[in-house]
C-alpha cells in the first residue's frame, strides 16, 4: 500500500482527498492536515510515500513547502490556477489536478504514483526474483486478421503514431503495427521493466544501452527522446543502478 499525506486549507477539498484515497485500494490515507507547517510535523514521525497537496494555502504554500523537503515523497499538487502547471512540473510532481477535479481524475494520478512507486521499489530491490509467472510474460497483439504472440521481454520499445503503435521486437527485421492506444499497453506491461521517457516513446529498461542528456539509445540501434515530464523517472532508475562516480 502507498502511504499517502493529504494537505489542503479548505476543509471540503480535504474531506474529497480523504475520501478518494479511500476508495482507491492500492492507496492508504495516513493524516490529512490544513496546513504545510501541520504536514511537516506529521512527516517528521510518519513515513509518507506519496503526497496530495494544495498550492495555495496561508503561511506556508505547498510548492514552497515541498522545495523545502530534502527528500520529497511523490508529490501531486491541486489547485485552482493552471498557471501554476509548468513551475509544479519544475519540481517533480507526479501530476498536477486542477479544482475541480472528480474521483476519475484523481485516479489517473494515482495510477501515475502507483507507476513511479513500483518503478522505485524494484529499483531498490533488483535481485528480488520476478513473480510474474511465464504465461503472464505474454501478450498478444492483433495485426490484420490474425493475433501474433508476442513476448513481452522481447518488446524493445514502442512508438506511439496517432491511434497506432510501432513495436520494435527483439529478433524481428520489421516493427509491429498495432490499432492501440499507448495508454492501454503501458497498463499492460509491467512498470518495472517498462518506463515512459517520453509521450510518444516507452521503452524496455532491460534494453536500454546507453543514457545521454535528452536521449536514450536503445540495444537496436535506435536513439529514442526524452521528454522533460518524464526526465525525472529515468533520471531515478539510472542513479539506482549507477557505480561509481
Amino acid at each position: 500500500m502507498i502511504r499517502c499525506l493529504a494537505i489542503d486549507d479548505e476543509p471540503l477539498a480535504l474531506r474529497q482527498l480523504e475520501s478518494y484515497i479511500a476508495k482507491t485500494d492500492f492507496l492508504e490515507w495516513v493524516a490529512s492536515c490544513p496546513s504545510a507547517l501541520e504536514a511537516r510535523k506529521v512527516l517528521a514521525h510518519e513515513p509518507i510515500d506519496a503526497i496530495f497537496t494544495d498550492i495555495n494555502m496561508p503561511d506556508l504554500g505547498g510548492m514552497d513547502f515541498v522545495k523545502a523537503l530534502a527528500d520529497p515523497p511523490l508529490v501531486v499538487f491541486t489547485t485552482a490556477y493552471p498557471q501554476y502547471a509548468v513551475e509544479g512540473f519544475k519540481v517533480n510532481a507526479v501530476d498536477y489536478l486542477m479544482k475541480p477535479f472528480g474521483l476519475d481524475e484523481f485516479l489517473v494520478a494515482a495510477k501515475k504514483v502507483k507507476r513511479q512507486y513500483d518503478l522505485l521499489h524494484a529499483a531498490a530491490a533488483p535481485e528480488a526474483a520476478p513473480v510474474s509467472a511465464p504465461e503472464e510474460d505474454t501478450l498478444f497483439f492483433k495485426m490484420e486478421h490474425r493475433m501474433v504472440r508476442v513476448r513481452i521481454p522481447d518488446i524493445i520499445h514502442v512508438q506511439g503514431m496517432g491511434e497506432y503503435l510501432k513495436i520494435r521486437i527483439a529478433g524481428e527485421k520489421e516493427p509491429a503495427i498495432v490499432l492501440l492506444s499507448m495508454k492501454k499497453l503501458e497498463e499492460s506491461l509491467p512498470a518495472r521493466r517498462f518506463l515512459r521517457i517520453h509521450k510518444s516513446y516507452l521503452v524496455n529498461l532491460d534494453r536500454i544501452s546507453q543514457v545521454s542528456k535528452g536521449h536514450v539509445l536503445m540495444e537496436d540501434g535506435a536513439s529514442l527522446p526524452v521528454g522533460d515530464l518524464y526526465r525525472e523517472a529515468l533520471s531515478r532508475y539510472v542513479g539506482s543502478k549507477t557505480l561509481g562516480k
